[in-house]
């Protein structure tokens, strides 16, 4: 991870003609909470049908395969973020009293990654081309995610590139708090939103097809 956001940093940095005190924490913060939803994402496709041994043998709550699988990428991001760390103490890029907002952000996310993480593993055991065509969509959104790009450097309609982007509002909650900003309003309704309906349309799925999914596996 520091070696991909020092390689990221440097390249697109020198290439933009972008000050590095702004742009490598920028840099640094968003990769690593994108990391971290991309892997909820993509694991989440395969949680069932990589877990199809000890479903068919012991009976326990599905649950539990999306909580472990969530469990292990948030232990991975709590080893990434002390990149982050070592970032803000090379450039003294100290985050200010807004950092504590981070925390209910990062809470917001898990729960969106959740209902996410369930609802692909459900249609992934029984299509299984989806983890194939959810990676690809990713790293499509990737390049349309402000993350090696400044939102300001975009002006005008080209806006929308990130501003109807679900995942950079979710990416905001965390990243803007670790650089001493507070996430807009826009952020904060579209990760409530966005759980809200998310978990409402996961519910109703699982409902109505989680006695297939060992079948399916």
């Amino acid at each position: 991870m520091g070696v991909t956001i020092g390689s990221i940093g440097l390249i697109f940095g020198t290439l933009f003609g972008q000050d590095m005190h702004q742009f490598l924490p920028f840099v640094a913060a968003g990769t690593i909470v994108w990391a971290l939803l991309s892997t909820l994402i993509i694991d989440g496709c395969t949680t069932f049908v990589s877990s199809e041994s000890i479903i068919r043998q012991i009976k326990l709550p599905y649950s539990i395969y999306i909580f472990r699988m969530v469990w292990r990428n948030l232990i991975i991001f709590a080893h990434n973020i002390w990149v982050f760390v070592a970032t803000v103490v090379m450039f003294s890029a100290w985050p200010n009293e807004m950092a504590w907002l981070a925390f209910p952000g990062l809470l917001l996310v898990l729960i969106n990654g959740v209902w996410i993480a369930l609802t692909l593993a459900i249609f992934s055991a029984r299509f299984r081309d989806i983890p194939l065509i959810v990676t690809s969509a990713l790293q499509l959104l990737y390049l349309a995610t402000p993350i090696i790009w400044l939102p300001n450097s975009l002006r005008g309609q080209h806006t929308y590139l990130y501003e109807y982007n679900p995942l950079y509002h979710l990416l905001e909650l965390v990243r803007a708090p670790l650089l001493g900003q507070s996430p807009t309003l826009a952020n904060w309704t579209v990760g409530v939103v966005l759980a809200l309906l998310g978990w409402t349309f996961s519910f109703a799925v699982f409902a109505r097809y989680r006695w297939r999914i060992p079948y399916w596996i």
